[in-house]
């Protein structure tokens, strides 16, 4: 069967899930595409050389309905799957089912509306206000993944024919099946790299090495990791930091106030991170309690745990379930015990990496992209009997 992924934004974190996803129908034998909008000026992530990728210029309305028509017009494909319940991803796949049938899977990694307050978001503008959200230039209506129209998506949620979702509590409140984020086991293999080379070849060997692989966020809790280090004021000790924010100048400001603790190395294609990430003695993953936060599955604990690393994280979301007794964990927005983990960690790091092993484990087990092949398999078994 050839499957369509749709993506809201290829410029954004929903390009990361959908590669993933692509990589999976691949393993199970299908033809992808990922297609999508792009709003910003490059792609988020550097997509697998193995997948074709095709993005189509996003722009706001009234012109996006333009754009939208030349995306419903290279949907040919036997299954849309939509990424994200916005109207720029999940809205045209259920166009295109009105007009030619075919059958709708919607991928949940977020709720989208943690980003905006959540059930506390409220829109109620004066009639003055609604006419210039709609029609004057820069009118926020004009948007077309507006947090109104993402609440209106959310609602037609069930009109999917398959859902999935990677987090217990994306299933508790829309449903779905559980499709956790899964690592390509094979290719994250601590066997296949040397970690002392890899600190050599990156310049990090005179450094015990922290690393949070993927792009900070104020809600991924970098700033507590940042300000456990100033308590420590251990000078061996750096934070390396993978890629960067492609949405504001947080990486900056991070650098302004704590630069003298960070390392930061350009974003990779997925090829070349089991590389880098083998270079790390700890990867960190110190979410904050906050929405957003708990709606998702960090993709980069897979990471650490397919490279057998000792990892420290926080009790937020699936995270204490994912990591069982196989890693370290902190309250989160505490500093304090993010600084007494680390030392911990480094006092006793035969146990640490003991622990790390263990985890790889737990990943090949419940976290591999074989296993999401598996659960993906019966999902696809059961809409071909719809």
């Amino acid at each position: 069967m050839k499957f369509s992924l749709v993506v809201s934004d290829l410029s954004g974190g929903g390009a990361v899930r959908a590669f993933l996803l692509a990589q999976v129908l691949r393993q199970l034998q299908h033809e992808v595409e990922v297609i999508g909008f792009q709003f910003g000026p490059a792609l988020y992530a550097i997509p697998p050389e193995d997948i074709a990728v095709q993005a189509i210029p996003g722009t706001t309305f009234p012109t996006f309905f333009r754009s939208a028509l030349a995306l419903l017009q290279q949907l040919n494909s036997d299954v849309i799957y939509a990424v994200k319940p916005k109207p720029t991803s999940f809205g045209v796949a259920l166009l295109k089912r009105l007009g030619r049938r075919r059958p709708v899977m919607l991928d949940m990694d977020d709720w989208e509306m943690s980003w905006h307050g959540g059930d506390d978001w409220q829109y109620r503008p004066t009639p003055r206000e609604l006419y210039r959200h709609l029609f004057k230039q820069g009118g926020q209506l004009r948007q077309p993944d507006h947090p109104l129209y993402v609440r209106w998506m959310e609602r037609l949620v069930p009109r999917a024919d398959a859902l999935t979702v990677d987090t217990q509590f994306l299933q508790d409140r829309f449903g779905g099946v559980y499709l956790p984020n899964g690592k390509d086991t094979d290719l994250f293999n601590p066997e296949l790299f040397d970690p002392a080379q890899s600190r050599a070849r990156y310049g990090l060997s005179p450094y015990k090495v922290l690393m949070f692989p993927g792009a900070p966020r104020p809600h991924k809790g970098v700033e507590d990791i940042l300000m456990a280090l100033d308590t420590l004021q251990n000078p061996h000790y750096r934070l390396v930091i993978i890629g960067g924010s492609p949405y504001d100048d947080y990486d900056a400001r991070l650098q302004q106030q704590w630069g003298r603790w960070i390392i930061q190395l350009p974003r990779q294609p997925i090829a070349k991170m089991p590389e880098i990430v083998s270079a790390a003695h700890v990867i960190v993953i110190p979410q904050r309690d906050t929405l957003t936060a708990k709606a998702q599955f960090p993709l980069k604990l897979t990471d650490g745990m397919a490279m057998a690393k000792p990892i420290l994280s926080t009790y937020v979301g699936d995270i204490p379930e994912i990591l069982a007794d196989t890693g370290y964990l902190a309250a989160p927005g505490s500093p304090e015990e993010l600084a007494q983990q680390i030392s911990h960690i480094f006092e006793n790091f035969e146990v640490a990496e003991r622990k790390g092993q263990m985890a790889r484990q737990r990943c090949l087990r419940l976290y591999s992209v074989h296993t999401m092949a598996s659960t993906l398999e019966q999902i696809i078994a059961n809409l071909k009997q719809r």
